[in-house]
C-alpha cells in the first residue's frame, strides 16, 4: 500500500495529467472546431498532430499550432479562483473574471471565444442582474469544459461535497440539469482519478453523479457504445451538453488509457473538437497521469502557450486534503 508521501505524488501526477491532457485536446482540436468531420481529418493529417488554425476557420484562424482556446484559459481562471477563495467560488468574482477576460480576449482580436449561454449570461450581468441567477437558461458545455480543477480540489466522496463545488462553478453561466450533469460527471471522473482510480472505475462514479441531475442514462449509454462512429451518430458533436460530454465520455473509454489517441480522435470528430478533444484528454489524463502523457506534447503546449499547471496543482491538492 503506498505511503502518504507516495499517495501525495500520485495525485499531483494525476492532476497534473489531467490539465496537460486537457490542454494537449484542446490544442489538436483548435484547427478543427466548427468544421465537418472529413474536413477536421484533413487538417489532422495521418498521424494527427498539432496543426496552425486554418486561414478559412471562423474561429481558429491564424493561431500557431499548439495554441489553446478557451477551454483551458478558463479552468486556469477557474483554478484561480478557488486557490483564492480557499476552496469557495463567489458568483460575482466568477462574474467579473468572465467579463475581465472577455474583455482582454476582445482587445487580442479573439472576442468570438464565448460560448452562447457565457454570453447570454454575462450580458444579464452587465444589464443588472443577480449572477446567482444570470445561469437558469445555459444548457451548452461551458460549464464541463472548465470544471476540471473542481475534480482536482475535491474529493470524490462525500459525493455531496463535489456536487456543491461543481454547482458553484457552474451557477453564472450554466445553472440548470443538464448543464450540472455534464459538469458533475466531467468533475467526478477527474477526482476519481486523482484518488488512483482507472478510468472504468472512475467512469461508475461519474454515472452516479449524473443521476443526481436525472442524466445518467447519457453516460450509460455512451459506456455501451462500442466504436467512434456510433457514438457521434448517437449524440452528436455540437456545443449542447447533451451532445459533446457523453460524446467525449465515449471516446475517453474507447481510448484504452492513451491520452493522445484519446484527443486525437475526439480532434477528427468535426463540430466542438476543441471541447470534446479537451474534456477526453482532462478525463484520460486523470486515470493515467502525466507519466503517460507524451512529453513531446506537455512540452509543445507549455511553450507555445507560455502555460504551467504545476503551482495551480499545488494549490488545488492543498484545497483537496483539508
Amino acid at each position: 500500500m503506498p505511503t502518504c508521501a507516495g499517495l501525495a505524488e500520485i495525485s499531483t501526477d494525476r492532476a497534473l495529467g489531467a490539465l496537460y491532457g486537457l490542454a494537449i485536446g484542446d490544442a489538436l482540436g483548435m484547427p478543427t472546431q466548427e468544421l465537418d468531420g472529413p474536413t477536421a481529418r484533413r487538417i489532422l493529417g495521418t498521424p494527427p498532430d498539432f496543426r496552425e488554425g486554418p486561414a478559412d476557420n471562423p474561429i481558429a484562424h491564424g493561431l500557431p499550432a499548439g495554441s489553446v482556446t478557451d477551454d483551458t484559459m478558463q479552468c486556469l481562471l477557474i483554478a484561480d479562483l478557488l486557490i483564492s477563495g480557499g476552496g469557495t467560488i463567489d458568483p460575482h468574482r466568477l462574474a467579473e473574471a468572465l467579463a475581465a477576460w472577455e474583455r482582454e480576449m476582445a482587445e487580442r482580436g479573439r472576442s468570438e471565444l464565448l460560448g452562447p449561454s457565457t454570453r447570454r449570461a454575462l450580458a444579464a450581468v452587465a444589464a443588472g442582474e443577480d449572477p446567482s441567477q444570470t445561469g437558469r437558461t445555459g444548457t451548452t458545455n461551458g460549464a464541463a469544459m472548465r470544471i476540471t480543477p473542481v475534480g482536482i480540489a475535491t474529493p470524490v466522496e462525500p459525493l455531496d461535497r463535489l456536487l456543491a463545488a461543481v454547482v458553484s462553478a457552474d451557477l453564472v453561466t450554466h445553472d440548470t440539469d443538464i448543464a450540472h450533469a455534464g459538469a458533475a460527471a466531467v468533475a467526478a471522473v477527474v477526482s476519481a482519478g486523482v484518488s488512483g482510480e482507472t478510468f472504468e472505475q472512475a467512469a461508475l462514479r461519474a454515472v452516479r453523479a449524473a443521476a443526481r441531475f436525472g442524466y445518467a442514462d447519457l453516460f450509460e449509454e455512451a459506456l455501451r457504445l462500442g466504436s467512434l462512429d456510433a457514438i457521434v451518430d448517437r449524440f452528436g458533436t455540437g456545443v449542447e451538453t447533451a451532445e459533446s460530454v457523453p460524446t467525449a465520455f465515449g471516446v475517453a473509454r474507447l481510448s484504452h488509457g492513451d491520452v493522445w489517441e484519446a484527443c486525437g480522435h475526439a480532434a477528427a470528430l468535426g463540430g466542438d473538437t476543441d471541447t470534446i478533444a479537451a474534456l477526453a484528454g482532462a478525463m484520460v489524463g486523470a486515470c493515467t497521469g502525466l507519466r503517460a502523457l507524451p512529453p513531446d506534447a506537455v512540452q509543445k503546449v507549455r511553450e507555445v502557450n507560455d502555460i504551467e499547471f504545476e503551482s495551480r496543482v499545488d494549490g488545488l491538492l492543498k484545497l483537496r486534503r483539508r
